[in-house]
């Protein structure tokens, strides 16, 4: 079976987000997967195998890919980057898209749009403001200035760009916070060619910090 790695959010090699991909040709099992993730050591690693048959016949809506993502510790419900990077393998192999992933959570279709670009369409996962979870400030070493809570993490604001470049938080009291992961964002700074700054940390689910 084919493995690749895979750079999304840039247009250079060894920038943006990597994450391997795995082009399955048989079946395999959970133990597999995650072995060949904590081999891989990227944030996810994605396990990709086509629907056919019966199978795709019966799906509803209709699939034509079922994908996976596992971090070198567990498996997880959604990986935004890793699907990125599964539909520009497979638009790269010849398919015409649009590509229908059928995932844990849910049915994901991503295109290719006029320019060439891969669109996604993923669900909608917005963040309510909720109270930070005790211990938060000193696990991240910097004081909130507001938290929100979605479906999977705890969001943060901080008061500005340098003090999310700067963090160095305590990984174990981060794992101790009940979420998959922790965002911690800030506006961009003065004539920024960009709105914000975030940064991701999730040692509970066996993503590294960066």
């Amino acid at each position: 079976m084919r493995i690749l790695v895979v750079d999304s959010f840039t247009d250079r090699p060894f920038g943006g987000n990597p994450a391997g991909v795995c082009l399955l040709d048989r079946q395999v099992s959970d133990h597999w997967m995650q072995s060949v993730a904590a081999e891989m050591k990227h944030s996810e690693t994605a396990f990709v195998e086509p629907v056919e048959g019966d199978e795709a016949a019966r799906a509803t809506p209709a699939v034509d890919y079922r994908l996976r993502w596992f971090t070198p510790a567990v498996e997880v419900d959604l990986c935004g980057h890793a699907t990125l990077a599964t539909a520009h393998v497979l638009f790269e192999r010849g398919e015409a898209g649009p590509i229908r992933f059928s995932t844990r959570s849910g049915v994901l279709t991503v295109r290719r749009g006029d320019d060439g670009d891969v669109v996604m369409d993923f669900p909608a996962l917005p963040p309510a403001e909720a109270p930070a979870p005790d211990g938060l400030a000193d696990a991240l070493g910097v004081e909130p200035v507001r938290t929100a809570r979605s479906r999977f993490d705890v969001l943060v604001e901080v008061a500005d760009e340098a003090s999310v470049r700067g963090l160095a938080p305590d990984p174990a009291a981060v794992a101790a916070i009940d979420a998959r992961g922790v965002i911690v964002t800030a506006r961009g700074d003065g004539d920024a060619p960009y709105d914000f700054v975030s940064r991701f940390f999730a040692p509970a689910v066996g993503v590294r910090t960066r």
